[in-house]
């Protein structure tokens, strides 16, 4: 099942003046079509996958895949057209087929003899698309594409393979059209998030003195996964970003006295990544650390403060830059205080509590809100949690207590 809300899309689509988008990026082509873009997509080129989302959301969606990828895709979406151009990877049905000397005849019969591309043919592929936009009458139409994803001299080329349709960028259309979570969305970001915070647990009985970084990774991982195990699903998925000591560059540190051991961590449930932080100690931090930690749960909670429907992304920025200043901290200066989470490329996705983020907090967002601090010399601080945006405020999705915590207390 496709994740879009065709309704939400349609109606920013008509606000934009588009009759469609056309997706060409792996995870955009998944969230459109309810399936995995295939292997040709390994490329990083154009036209590997490909969805049409009309604006009209009583249409289906259409998509030009791969012939490797059509059975799949067929069975995950049965209601979508389908048109297929030939990749590299030689595959046959051979039901029925007793002997060698049949096969020959099966690739007759199926339509799949002749020579293969290298990896995919580009032209093909939007010719296919031509074909599809001009079978539902569109060629003249304004379509949208993810052009930030597509490379330059892709773009060129589909321009002049797809004459007649005007060609603008619908990225923002997506990202807003993403950046509200169907339930289906929000479920598995939110257990993707409770196998994280497992996974901290774990990582937590393994800090004492000379344990070593990789190790202390290593229980966080485990601890994810028997979480996942444990209550049903399993991750596809999981990222790391763990310090340890004063050097955040030293991958082999060991953990020692007062040492600041910040873990920034996620999984992923069916791709869409949680993404949460707490700081750790065993012994007394330093002063310093303690001082600047005091000034990011404030600056967490003010940023939590503006975190509810009907503000703006950059409302949540201001208050948390306005709590580290009252702090004492009148240099510092956070490009963004958190983000969206969700299934799109990387972990952090748009929209960002930043300055200029003009974006209004709406129900069904899923964002994490972030207070960190780096410094070379002393180690990282960090404070992060996920919330869910419901019409009333923000809920939280995390359960650990979000101070700097002395495991040599425990």
């Amino acid at each position: 099942m496709a994740d879009i809300d065709r309704r939400r899309a349609g109606l920013l689509m008509r606000e934009a003046g588009l009759d469609g988008l056309v997706l060409f990026q792996p995870e955009a082509f998944h969230y459109a079509v309810g399936a995995p873009s295939g292997v040709a997509t390994m490329w990083g080129r154009a036209g590997a996958a490909i969805a049409l989302v009309p604006e009209d959301e009583d249409r289906p969606v259409a998509a030009v895949v791969s012939d490797h990828a059509a059975g799949g895709i067929r069975r995950a979406n049965p209601e979508a057209e389908l048109l297929t151009h030939r990749i590299w990877i030689d595959m046959l049905d051979v039901t029925g087929v007793k002997h060698a000397a049949g096969i020959d005849e099966a690739y007759r019969r199926s339509g799949n003899a002749g020579p293969r591309p290298e990896t995919f043919n580009r032209s093909e592929a939007f010719s296919r698309l031509y074909d599809l936009l001009n079978a539902r009458g569109m060629t003249g139409a304004r379509l949208g594409a993810d052009l930030e994803f597509m490379p330059a001299a892709d773009f060129a080329d589909l321009q002049a393979a797809v004459p007649g349709v005007t060609w603008v960028d619908g990225s923002q259309v997506l990202r807003r059209t993403r950046a509200v979570k169907t339930p289906a969305e929000i479920e598995r970001l939110i257990r993707a998030g409770r196998a994280a915070e497992a996974g901290l647990v774990a990582m937590a009985g393994a800090i004492e003195p000379g344990a070593s970084l990789a190790a202390l990774s290593l229980a966080w991982k485990t601890g994810a996964q028997a979480y996942a195990a444990q209550n049903g699903f399993s991750l596809s998925g999981h990222w790391d970003y763990i310090s340890v000591g004063p050097d955040l560059a030293d991958m082999a540190a060991r953990v020692t006295s007062g040492a600041l051991i910040k873990a920034d961590v996620g999984t992923l449930v069916g791709g869409y990544s949680s993404d949460g932080a707490r700081t750790f100690t065993h012994g007394r931090p330093s002063d310093l650390a303690l001082d600047i930690f005091m000034a990011l749960e404030e600056a967490f909670l003010a940023g939590l403060g503006a975190l509810k429907p009907g503000n703006l992304f950059r409302d949540v920025h201001a208050a948390a830059m306005a709590a580290m200043q009252k702090a004492g901290f009148q240099e510092y200066a956070r490009g963004h205080f958190g983000h969206s989470v969700g299934g799109s490329v990387g972990i952090e996705e748009w929209p960002f509590f930043s300055a200029s983020n003009e974006e209004e907090i709406l129900p069904g967002m899923v964002v994490a809100l972030e207070a960190p601090f780096y410094g070379q010399g002393l180690g990282a601080l960090m404070i992060e949690d996920m919330f869910v945006v419901t019409q009333h405020g923000a809920e939280c999705v995390n359960t650990l207590p979000r101070g700097l915590i002395d495991l040599s207390q425990r």
